[in-house]
């Protein structure tokens, strides 16, 4: 049996913006539990208003971080009894740990449940040496497959998530609104649908060259530049940035009886002007929110097919990553990304390297 310290470090986050890198105990797995020795814990949106801002955090203290890959290291009795899992495996989490009671769960609809856990939210995170990881929520990959890669599967999958939510089908044309990691996947997830036309609107001229690696097949830098590339609209338009202006912009670019798919959350109220909800109307636009990224069997298809897309190489991940960092860098680089002082795509903590 793998022997860890009494203590490890961790990220924990007491009041907004009060982030302190400390030892703490490491978790006890439960029976059916296996703790998990993290390898890189990726930052998301979420993470950044959670850690920053009042109103967002459902308790304190916690350890944030949600998007992860790590190593097996003990397993719970019931758990090793099972044989599923081993201890060394790499594994994956999906960081919703649906109700099972809800009906949307009984449905199949896990990312609409009604009662779920989520790791760095509503449990402790991976912005931690070691995390506890329920079985479900162990998903085991390729022992080849780069962790960093692994820990990039939650974005990966929502964005395919977000597409499935379309009658995409090849030949489409396809705008994505923002570039950040979802919206570079989502470029991809179009590519390999076999959309004929890729447009990706986003202000920041690295992130734009970015889109430009992923596959896209034009860029626009601002609001006007798109509206003369899109002509009478895009069949399937995906908001990936959650800002209200690029939620307009997502509305006004929608062709004729096509569709827009709206993932960024936005943090300020949204209201479309007069003459995009007109063209909404007179477009029979359909509009389609995107939550998450789960489905039956859980964690579901989109988790599934993106594990495959990357250990293949047919999603290409790599050159998103702008910081690979130890966690006594979280708290003033957190500071940094709430401030947008610095340039990232894909930020990685990797808290078990030196």
């Amino acid at each position: 049996m793998y022997q860890t310290a009494e203590t490890m470090q961790a990220a924990v986050l007491y009041a907004p913006g009060d982030i302190r890198v400390e030892q703490v105990p490491v978790p006890e797995p439960g029976p059916d539990e296996a703790l998990v020795r993290v390898a890189a814990c990726g930052v998301c949106g979420s993470d950044i208003a959670r850690m920053l801002h009042p109103g967002v955090a459902y308790h304190f203290p916690i350890i944030c971080g949600h998007e992860f890959s790590g190593h097996v290291v003990r397993l719970g009795d019931r758990l090793a009894a099972k044989g599923r899992v081993r201890e060394g495996d790499l594994v994956t989490v999906p960081p919703l740990i649906p109700c099972h009671a809800c009906e949307p769960c009984s449905q199949g609809h896990f990312s609409l449940c009604k009662n779920y856990g989520y790791f760095g939210s509503r449990r402790d995170g991976a912005y931690a040496q070691y995390v506890t990881v329920p079985d479900e929520n162990l998903m085991v990959l390729p022992a080849d497959l780069d962790p960093r890669a692994a820990a990039m599967l939650d974005p990966a999958a929502i964005a395919l998530h977000a597409l499935w939510r379309t009658r995409m089908r090849g030949g489409r044309r396809v705008a994505v609104v923002g570039a950040g990691p979802i919206g570079l996947f989502a470029v991809q997830w179009a590519k390999l649908a076999g959309a004929s036309d890729v447009l990706v609107v986003e202000l920041n001229e690295q992130k734009a060259a970015m889109a430009v690696e992923a596959g896209a097949t034009r860029t626009a830098t601002g609001a006007e530049a798109a509206v003369e590339v899109a002509g009478d609209g895009y069949d399937i338009v995906i908001e990936s940035a959650g800002v209200p202006a690029t939620v307009d912009q997502a509305v006004a670019l929608t062709a004729r009886h096509g569709e827009a798919v709206f993932i960024g959350i936005p943090h300020d109220p949204v209201v479309l002007p007069k003459a995009t909800f007109s063209s909404f109307l007179r477009r029979e636009v359909t509009l389609h929110g995107a939550w998450n990224s789960f489905s039956a069997p859980f964690p579901g298809e989109e988790w599934r097919v993106a594990a495959r897309a990357l250990a293949s190489g047919e999603l290409a991940w790599k050159f998103m990553i702008t910081h690979e960092l130890g966690l006594d860098a979280l708290p003033e680089t957190m500071a940094a990304l709430g401030e947008r002082s610095i340039f990232s795509s894909k930020v990685l903590f990797l808290p078990n390297e030196e």
